[in-house]
C-alpha cells in the first residue's frame, strides 16, 4: 500500500494557509503546515481537530527569509515521510503606503517575503518534487495582476512572482512539475487585521496623499466586508493538489476573475485605470 501524498504548506497560522492545511489533510493528503512561530498553532490544531484530520497536520516551523530554516524544514520532511509531492507557497505580508512616505527598507522587507521568500522556497524544494514529479501552487493575488494605490510594493512583489512562475511554468513541466498561481481577491482574513494599521496616524503622515489615503481606506474597508471567507478562498488549492492537469491562473471567486480580466485585455492600460482611479478620489 503506497503512503500518502505530502504536501508542505507556508504559513498556515491563520486565513488562506489554515484552510489549506484543513482542506488538504481532509483531502487525505499528509499535510507539513509550516509557520514562522509555531506557538501560533493552537487555531490551527483547533480546526484540525473539529474536523478530524489532527493526525494528519504535522506543524514545523518555517521563515521563508531565512535559507537555513527553508533547508532545515525540507529535510526533516523528507527524513520523516521520504518525499514531498507538493508545495503551497502561501507566506505573505501586505505592505500598505505609497514610495514618497516609504523607506527602502520597506519595500526591501515585502519583496523578501512576498517574493524572494517564494523562490527560495520553491528553489530547495524542487529537487524533492521533480523525484515525485509533483506540484508547486504559490498563492499570489489579483495585486499580481492588477496595480493598487498604496499597494506599490506589495504588488510590486505579487507581479514579481507571478513573472517567475509564469516563466518557471513551461521549464518545470519539461521535468514533470506542474506550476500554478492562485489569485484572491478580498479575503477576511488575519492577514487584514495583522497590519495592525493606526489609520488617523496614516494619514496625518501622509501629507498631500491624505485625501486619496482616505478615500482608498474607506474603499478597502467596504470590499473587505463582502470578502471570500478563507475557507472559500483556499478551496480552489486543494482543487490544485488534486487535479489531474491544474491550470496555471486559478482565480478564486468570479468577481476575481472579472477583475483579473480587466487588465488581460487591456492593452493600452486604460481600463485598469480608469477603474483604480475610482478607489482614490
Amino acid at each position: 500500500m503506497s503512503s500518502p501524498k505530502t504536501v508542505l504548506i507556508t504559513g498556515t497560522s491563520s486565513g488562506i494557509g489554515l484552510a489549506a492545511a484543513v482542506g488538504a489533510a481532509r483531502a487525505g493528503w499528509t499535510t507539513v503546515a509550516t509557520m514562522r512561530d509555531t506557538g501560533k498553532a493552537e487555531a490551527l490544531l483547533k480546526v484540525a481537530a473539529e474536523n478530524d484530520v489532527a493526525d494528519r497536520i504535522q506543524v514545523k516551523r518555517l521563515d521563508v527569509t531565512d535559507p537555513e530554516s527553508i533547508a532545515g524544514c525540507l529535510d526533516e520532511v523528507i527524513a520523516e515521510h521520504g518525499h514531498l509531492d507538493a508545495l503551497v507557497n502561501n507566506a505573505g505580508a501586505a505592505q500598505v503606503g505609497t514610495i514618497e512616505q516609504s523607506s527602502l527598507d520597506d519595500v526591501r522587507a515585502a519583496m523578501e517575503v512576498n517574493f524572494f521568500g517564494v523562490v527560495a522556497t520553491t528553489r530547495a524544494a524542487l529537487p524533492h518534487l521533480r523525484a515525485t514529479q509533483g506540484r508547486v501552487i504559490t498563492v499570489t493575488s489579483v495585486g499580481g495582476i492588477v496595480g493598487q494605490p498604496f499597494n506599490e510594493a506589495y504588488c510590486a512583489a505579487k507581479f514579481a512572482v507571478e513573472g517567475f512562475m509564469e516563466s518557471l511554468a513551461p521549464v518545470a513541466a519539461t521535468v514533470g512539475v506542474d506550476v500554478s498561481v492562485v489569485e484572491p481577491g478580498a479575503v477576511a482574513s488575519e492577514f487584514v487585521a495583522n497590519l495592525g494599521l493606526d489609520v488617523p496616524a496614516l494619514l496625518t503622515a501622509a501629507g498631500p496623499y491624505a485625501p486619496a489615503l482616505q478615500a482608498y481606506i474607506a474603499r478597502t474597508q467596504q470590499s473587505f466586508g463582502n470578502a471570500q471567507t478563507p475557507a472559500e478562498a483556499a478551496a480552489p488549492i486543494v482543487e490544485a493538489l488534486t487535479a489531474d492537469r491544474p491550470a496555471f491562473r486559478i482565480q478564486t471567486s468570479q468577481w476575481a476573475r472579472d477583475f483579473v480580466a480587466t487588465t488581460l485585455a487591456d492593452l493600452d492600460g486604460s481600463a485598469v485605470q480608469d477603474v483604480t482611479r475610482t478607489w482614490v478620489r
